[in-house]
Order: structure tokens, then sequence, then C-alpha cells
């Protein structure tokens, strides 16, 4: 164990860091180089771009979501090396098309990966999003406050829908039972009218000719 730690181990992370500081070296001066270039591959953007779009936008479509995100938003240098992979394929789909700067960028992802290479990387994707339709940059953005809006909006028609029917049904409800009620009420009215007047009948005073003996 002592042997790992004091002669081993020193020397892997001494081949690691000579690796690792290649790479850093290649990186830059690839990054130097592409940026040299900048004014030829603008230029080279701008007389070919209308040939380009309808290509961008094909291989643009079929990326994944988290790199079409990346490729809109270009903000974080984290999600280059999430999406290295993806990247990777991307440029070479993109140096097929023969589209400005993506044949070196490729070139130099084969050889230091793309999270060394953001600076290329961001500037082309800056280049792609600018040939991308209105449509293509809003729709995923706006899809789900679309759908949050709607399902808000049936919500409220539901909870309207229930209140204008609620009151509706009670008044049908309660007509029956109201008329029932006066229906019981005018019963015993009338039976207690009826026996009233028999009562006053009967203890009523007799009349004059009543009083009067026959002859």
């Amino acid at each position: 164990m002592d042997i790992w730690k004091s002669k081993v181990l020193p020397k892997i992370k001494l081949v690691f860091a000579k690796s690792a500081g290649k790479k850093a070296a290649a990186a830059a001066e690839l990054v130097k180089s592409f940026d040299e270039s900048k004014e030829g591959i603008n230029g080279e953007f701008e007389e070919k771009k209308a040939d380009l779009q309808p290509k961008v936008v094909e291989i643009y479509e079929s990326v994944p979501a988290p790199l079409k995100v990346l490729i809109k938003e270009r903000s974080k240098v984290s999600g280059i090396k999430k999406n290295s992979a993806a990247i990777t394929k991307f440029f070479e789909d993109l140096a097929k098309i023969e589209f400005p700067g993506a044949k070196q960028v490729s070139e130099g992802i084969s050889k230091v990966g793309p999270a060394l290479l953001s600076g290329p990387i961001f500037a082309t994707f800056e280049k792609v999003s600018s040939l991308l339709p209105a449509a293509a940059e809003e729709a995923p953005k706006e899809a789900p406050v679309a759908a949050e809006e709607a399902a808000e909006k049936n919500a409220a028609a539901a909870a309207v829908e229930e209140k204008e029917e609620a009151p509706a049904g009670e008044k049908k409800e309660e007509a029956p039972a109201a008329t029932e009620e006066k229906k019981e009420d005018a019963a015993p009215a009338a039976a207690e009218e009826t026996t009233t007047a028999a009562a006053a009948a009967e203890t009523a005073p007799p009349t004059a000719d009543e009083e009067t003996p026959k002859a």
C-alpha cells in the first residue's frame, strides 16, 4: 500500500497531467486557428446561407432536444460535455453539407473532444440559429405556456358551467317540494273549515219558525 501511494499513484497522476496538458495545448492551437479564419468563414457563410438553410433545418430537426436548447441558448459550457456525442455527430453532418467552419471544428473535436472547443462550437451554433425559421426558435418555449393557458381556460369554463347548472337544478328540485307543501297545508285548512262550519250549525240558536209550535 505504501509503494502504491509513494511510487505508482504519482506516476499515474503525472501521465494524466501530461495528457491533459497536451490536449489543452492542442485545443488552444485549434481555437486560435479558428479565430484567425473567422473572417473567411463569415464571408463564406453569407454567400452560402440561402442554399444551406433547408439542409441545416433538416439536420437540426434530427438532433436530441437538449442539443436543440444548447444550440439556441449557447449559455452553458457544461452542456457541451453533457451532449458531447450528439455534438460530435452534429458537426460531422454539418461538415458533410460543407457548412463554413464545420469541418475545421469537427476535426478538432476528433483530436481533443468538444469540451475544450466551446468558442468555435458556440460560434457555429450562432450561425446555425440564424438559419432556423421563427417557428423552430419559438415553438419549444411557447408550447408549454400554450398548454398551461389552455388547461386554465378549460378549468375556468368547467367552473362556470358548474355554477350555472347548480342553481337551476336546485330550483327544479325545490319546485315540486313547494307544491307538495302547499297541497299538504291546504288539506288541513279545508278540513278545519268544514269542521268549523258543522260545529257552527249545531250550536246555532233555533229560528222563530222552529220555536213557534204548530196549531
